[in-house]
């Protein structure tokens, strides 16, 4: 049984529910609001079988449906806290119970809003985690260019396709086909529009132009402007958190958990989702840079823009708000003693405070955070907070220092133009032996342009790999790895995986060879020693995650394609071309330091692997892909890497990640190794049982 509680309830509820900043009811619809779902699957259906202009009509009516269902429900939720009203409960027998009225009014109010602007019940417009996870990727999108193109609406291509690749920059097929538009007659001089644009990052670009221009008046405008857009965002966002939740371990309320537990765990689902809209406006989507891109960043710039137009006060209080934030900036420290010696006499730089917008948004996200972490112990679920305000650098730009004063002018005005860089992590070595006889080396870092790079041939044997070939066809899963999708990486081919522990369960089953299934955990363990000798590694290296993956080219679907069988990513961090980094935060693994692919076959057409440079265009290097080949690379930024599209046949390949924290061990391995030593007892067991007593002597 679960102790007590941390906090009185209502009052957390009060906490969590959206207020009342909206009173006006959402207009009613024309009509019932078709589900989103249901659309979106009829447009792609009909796009798969020819039908481009009801693709278009449906995917149109698709995007069109979400945006209002996001719509509704934002302005359901704020126009029924503004109609019930909460306020914490008294003290003596029964006094929650007026507080519990109110979340049920207002929970009935949303309900009964919902119904109405919707034409039908709420639960029409619940869908599957695919389908949400398409929208937020803007994949409808993706299929909208290719219809358009189709239909030879340049221009609306043109939009859509730049709509899918400003949430997919690393997607290398939507950026030519951009390049290839642009080129077209009538489109090079098109102004790219993404249709899904917050409008908040949209004032921030425009501020960041006219701040570069020196143009400091309209750059203060159009970051003012943006502030407000994004705290009124910022609501939204945390409106739409109120939906239903799902829960985990609550089958039925009040039966397998106590009713105010069962509550508060909802809720906890809700703030925690509400915390995280800090995340989800502070980022423009596929552009993968902390948030500092924005929020902090944002009153970087402006205490530059205030100084330039001599307003020392508002100066000082962005600079101010940007400590709340990075406290530690020596920087900004700095300016913040400047812009005091510039005010006049009769006021007081104590008097002078952080920006009071800012200050109550920090203010709000440090309680929510103590209240989860609390909640956390409270209620027995599992919580990370992430660092929202990681520090990769600051403005890129000569203003470091206020534009137009000279670096011996800013040593006496005491202004500070000191810019940070990421720091390398470890020591990086190579040229270790190889450990094996018959391993070729091939080429190393330098002559594979880049850093901790290696090819090397015959790893494998030709046996070797018919065997794992062979044995791959017997265990290999359509989407393994990819939650079942058949096509995870492009719609033109087919991908299957196995893991080693999958493999060594289906060869003691008899499913398939316990031999092959056996030279599977075997080859990898080879390829681990190898890395870790040729790298020259000081620790252990441990296995993350091991693969084997083939990717087969789908008939029919070969003409003219300029897609990649799988986009240029790195391995532990979250490649931004745009930005020329690669930013090493969640939800990229990154704990993964070292990769390796060790290839089965050669009888395929494309598939090569390449690296490329940050701009994931610039091809450093292509490999061919044959039997015991192996490219092994350090996981970072420092070596992007993809593969071109498989036009033929099936391309397979054993894909290992490593790690030297032995807290991200893989747990299939670690099982797989209890099965491997289980197997060798039983073994050294049958060889004890057949020995002869006259072979003992």
């Amino acid at each position: 049984m679960r102790e007590r509680i941390w906090a009185p309830l209502p009052l957390l509820l009060l906490l969590l529910l959206p207020q009342p900043l909206w009173g006006g009811p959402p207009a009613l619809e024309p009509g019932p609001l078709q589900p989103f779902d249901l659309l979106y699957a009829s447009g792609v259906a009909a796009y798969y079988s020819g039908d481009y202009e009801l693709a278009v009509r449906d995917l149109e009516a698709a995007l069109r449906s979400h945006r209002r269902l996001q719509e509704i429900r934002a302005r359901c939720a704020r126009h029924c806290a503004a109609r019930r009203p909460l306020a914490p409960p008294g003290a003596g027998p029964g006094a929650e119970l007026p507080f519990f009225r109110a979340v049920l009014e207002r929970a009935r109010c949303y309900r009964s809003c919902e119904s109405q602007r919707l034409g039908g019940p709420a639960s029409r417009h619940r869908v599957s985690e695919d389908v949400r996870s398409d929208f937020q990727r803007r994949v409808p999108y993706n299929y909208l260019q290719r219809a358009y193109i189709k239909l030879n609406q340049l221009e609306k291509a043109v939009e859509a396709a730049h709509t899918f690749f400003m949430a997919n920059p690393e997607h290398m097929e939507m950026q030519q086909n951009i390049e290839n538009y642009r080129t077209m007659a009538g489109v090079e001089a098109l102004h790219l529009v993404d249709r899904e644009a917050k409008p908040h990052l949209e004032s921030y670009s425009a501020g960041v132009k006219h701040y570069e221009a020196d143009d400091f008046e309209l750059a203060i405008k159009c970051f003012e402007q943006a502030l407000r857009e994004y705290f009124s965002e910022d609501m939204e966002c945390r409106a739409l958190c109120g939906g239903p939740q799902r829960f985990e371990e609550y089958e039925y309320l009040g039966y397998k958990a106590g009713l105010y537990e069962a509550i508060a765990d909802h809720y906890m689902q809700v703030l925690v989702c509400q915390h995280e809209c800090v995340r989800e406006l502070a980022t423009r989507p596929g552009r993968l840079s902390p948030i500092e891109n924005f929020l902090p960043l944002h009153y970087d710039y402006l205490q530059f823009a205030y100084y330039r137009v001599g307003e020392y006060v508002k100066a000082l209080e962005c600079a101010k708000a940007y400590l709340l934030l990075h406290p530690d900036d020596e920087d900004v420290l700095v300016n913040v003693d400047y812009y005091e010696s510039l005010l006049d006499d009769s006021v007081d730089p104590a008097s002078i405070e952080a920006r009071e917008d800012l200050a109550m948004f920090v203010k709000r996200h440090k309680l929510e955070s103590e209240l989860i972490k609390s909640a956390a112990e409270g209620l027995g679920f599992s919580y990370t907070e992430p660092n929202y305000w990681i520090r990769y650098g600051g403005r890129q730009d000569e203003n470091r220092i206020p534009s137009g004063v000279n670096v011996e002018g800013a040593e006496v005005h005491g202004l500070s133009m000191g810019k940070k860089s990421p720091k390398i992590d470890r020591d990086l070595r190579e040229g270790g032996p190889l450990l094996y006889e018959n391993i070729t080396f091939v080429y190393n870092s330098e002559q594979l342009n880049g850093t901790q790079r290696v090819l090397l041939d015959n790893v494998l044997s030709e046996e070797q790999c018919r065997e794992l070939h062979s044995v791959a066809s017997g265990i290999m899963l359509v989407g393994d790895g990819y939650r079942g999708k058949t096509s995870p990486h492009t719609p033109n081919e087919k991908f299957e995986g196995a893991t080693v522990l999958k493999a060594l369960k289906f060869g003691y089953e008899g499913r398939v060879p316990l031999k092959s299934a056996r030279l599977f955990y075997d080859i990898s363990e080879k390829a681990r020693k190898i890395v870790e000798s040729y790298f020259m590694l000081n620790s252990t290296l441990y296995f993350s995650y091991t693969h084997m993956v083939c990717r087969t080219a789908l008939s029919g679907q070969q003409d003219r394609r300029n897609d990649l069988s799988h986009p240029i990513h790195a391995d532990n961090c979250l490649l931004d071309p745009e930005a020329n980094e690669c930013w090493k935060e969640p939800p990229a693994y990154t704990f993964r330091d070292y990769s390796a692919l060790l290839y089965m076959n050669d009888d395929f057409e494309g598939g090569e692997f390449i690296f490329t440079e940050m701009d994931a265009k610039t091809v450093t290097a292509s490999i061919k892909p044959k039997c015991g080949r192996m490219i092994s690379f350090s996981s970072g930024g420092e070596n992007p890497h993809g593969v071109k599209a498989v036009t033929k046949g099936q391309r397979c390949a054993v894909a290992l990640w490593f790690t030297l924290d032995p807290l991200y061990r893989e747990l299939e391995r670690i099982q797989a190794d209890e099965v491997i030593a289980i197997l060798d007892q039983e073994q050294q067991g049958k060889h004890e049982l057949s020995i002869n007593p006259k072979d003992e002597l």
